[in-house]
């Protein structure tokens, strides 16, 4: 399987592991993350109108160093799958998201017609993180959450595609214990947070449980405990398929 993302440092979260779990648990899966710190819908269409070569490719979850424009990406390979995402910091609002999700979702519809798109739901920050609190006036993580799951939600049944759901996942995590599980209060931490990440996308995009698959045998950029590795485990499926 092959992924394109659309996105930003969250999908890099979620694309830092994907890779070598997918090889794990025996099916593989490569990613290229078309990656611009804090990137927003916004600014991937004006990308799209004017053919920069902004875009750091990040491939299984590295650093290439060659700098591509989204035409270089979505125009010159075939993908089995393609993410699109908002900014973390307007992900509550849904009037930031259009028209460009839709021009985007046109536009990778056109040039990968048998891909399977999909919107990736980002997470919210860590509870009392300042940033939350001056961005969006939201007093806990809970908040923020539901206010990116209900816009996020919206993009996926107007445009008639699937969520992934990664920011639920997080969510339930940290509702089971698993903290903290972000690095500098509002990306992933770099164990549980990517693993968490890469595990809610591998079951969502092969529809198979990670329930038989034992502790990580790859590599990660901080060591993942076993009981952390359960509970973060049970959260992703229950994230993907309502049930642990």
């Amino acid at each position: 399987m092959r992924i394109l993302s659309i996105g930003n440092s969250y999908s890099q979260d979620a694309h830092r592991y994907l890779h070598r779990l997918s090889v794990v648990a025996g099916e593989t899966i490569s990613t290229v993350n078309l990656y611009i710190g804090g990137c927003s819908l916004e600014r991937h269409d004006q990308n799209l109108q004017t053919g920069e070569k902004a875009y750091l490719y990040i491939y299984n979850g590295e650093d290439t160093g060659l700098s591509v424009s989204l035409q270089d990406a979505v125009e010159h390979c075939t993908y089995d799958v393609v993410t699109l995402q908002q900014a973390s910091h307007y992900s509550t609002d849904y009037s930031t998201y259009q028209p460009y999700l839709n021009r985007l979702f046109e536009y990778v519809k056109l040039h990968q017609p048998n891909a399977r798109i999909l919107i990736h739901e980002t997470w919210a920050y860590e509870d009392k993180c300042q940033r939350m609190v001056d961005k969006f006036g939201y007093d806990s993580a809970e908040r923020m959450y539901s206010g990116l799951h209900d816009a996020y939600t919206r993009a996926a049944v107007e445009l008639g595609v699937e969520l992934i759901p990664g920011g639920t996942a997080m969510q339930l995590a940290v509702r089971n214990g698993l903290t903290p599980i972000h690095r500098d209060t509002y990306h992933a931490s770099l164990d549980y947070g990517r693993y968490l990440l890469a595990a809610t996308w591998y079951m969502k995009l092969t529809g198979k449980r990670l329930d038989g698959v034992l502790l990580p045998s790859f590599d990660t950029d901080s060591p993942i405990d076993s009981d952390f590795y359960r509970i973060a485990t049970r959260a992703a499926m229950e994230a993907v398929f309502g049930t642990r």
